[in-house]
């Protein structure tokens, strides 16, 4: 029975340190932190999407037109997988922060917590490091605007028309109909045939055989 006193004035001292209202508030501002910054990029992404309104107003109709289905989409879909990847990473940060100072409130040492977090995301990193390398090559592709939808690509695998570009897959259609999902790790290579002065090869051959033929009647 003295042995298990101590024990339990021990837990209720413990307990009686644990300041319940800075836990509590701690929680309900990092909420609040996460609903500002979750409407803030939501509304920026939402005027990315749909694009400056200066240019609609009536005295410049005339660049209406530049205004294409295809560019809409194709800016919408940028602007919400980096939306996307933004409200991602202030979700993480948010509550990494907030459980440490509960933690911190709780009396734990997290010193021994974070060296173990660290060393489990060492070894998550190296097994998902495929996995990682295709959402970090997703992320340039869509900033640096590589391709898009609608855009006509040639990779080491297939030549084919854009459909959509995700953080980790690419999806094309094939000259044939087929459907292919490429991962953004594995395209080292790709030309974008909507985006320079691209010239079929059978106009070339034909250009070049004109030519030809009028050197020979010359």
């Amino acid at each position: 029975m003295n042995a298990t006193t101590p024990t339990i004035q021990d837990a209720a001292e413990e307990a009686a340190k644990i300041d319940l209202g800075a836990i509590l508030l701690t929680v309900g501002i990092g909420v609040v932190i996460w609903i500002v910054l979750r409407f803030v990029i939501l509304r920026i992404t939402r005027r990315v999407a749909e694009g400056s309104g200066f240019f609609r107003n009536a005295p410049f109709k005339w660049v209406q037109p530049a205004f294409r289905a295809l560019d809409h989409e194709r800016r919408a879909q940028r602007a919400h997988t980096i939306g996307s990847l933004l409200t991602s990473v202030v979700s993480v940060v948010v509550a990494v922060i907030v459980i440490i100072y509960v933690l911190k409130f709780l009396n734990v040492d997290i010193a021994p917590l974070l060296t173990s977090v660290g060393i489990l995301g060492v070894v998550i990193g190296f097994g998902a490091q495929q996995l990682i390398r295709d959402f970090l090559a997703g992320i340039f592709i869509t900033i640096e605007d590589q391709y898009g939808i609608g855009d006509v690509i040639v990779t080491a695998e297939v030549v084919g028309t854009v459909e959509s570009v995700g953080l980790r897959i690419t999806r094309l259609r094939a000259e044939d109909g087929a459907i292919w999902y490429l991962r953004n790790g594995e395209i080292l290579r790709v030309g974008n045939r909507s985006q320079g002065d691209y010239v079929p090869a059978e106009d070339k051959e034909n250009g070049s055989g004109g030519s030809a033929e009028e050197k020979s009647s010359e």
